[in-house]
């Protein structure tokens, strides 16, 4: 079995309360203006775009979306799906990352430890949206086993992290 490399540990600028302030604010509400941002969070406009800016350029904030309800968009049906794979090679999972990454309606992909090698979140409109899915997903590589597991409701979904205090000296 072949072991695929972690990436490595990037090493940023530590933030402070006042960039955890920010971050917090900006995961509730991305179109605050800066000024409202920086009301917020007890600075003036200049020194908190400052601040943002450099949460963007250090790889903090990722980038900044509009979050949209999958149900009013015809999107009903989650899925979770678990894989077995029976090929670990480096070229096996170029190829079955390469395909799931370019199907739209998996919204999560990951690597997994523990029983199952790969795990997706799966979004489409009915259990007939799914299965011409599942046909192109088992059609992509060789895989051992698929496991499918239907949402019957969302309970709880966030977006934005928790952000941790920061850490006594």
């Amino acid at each position: 079995m072949t072991e695929l490399a972690l990436p490595p540990v990037e090493s940023h600028r530590r933030i402070d309360a006042i960039d955890r302030k920010i971050l917090t604010v900006l995961q509730q509400d991305a179109s605050l203006s800066v000024a409202e941002i920086g009301d917020r969070v007890g600075l003036s406009s200049t020194p908190c775009w400052k601040r943002i800016q450099r949460l963007e350029s250090d790889g903090i904030i990722m980038r900044r979306v509009a979050l949209v309800d999958q149900n009013k968009i015809g999107l009903g049906l989650s899925v979770f799906v678990s894989i077995e794979s029976g090929d670990h090679s480096d070229a096996w999972l170029k190829k079955f990352a390469e395909a799931v990454s370019a199907m739209p309606e998996v919204i999560e992909f990951y690597r997994m430890a523990g029983d199952v090698d790969y795990m997706l979140r799966v979004v489409v409109a009915d259990m007939r949206s799914y299965d011409v899915f599942y046909k192109k997903l088992i059609s992509a590589v060789a895989l051992k086993n698929v496991t499918s597991r239907f949402a019957m409701e969302k309970i709880k979904s966030v977006t934005a992290l928790p952000v941790p205090a920061l850490e006594a000296a």
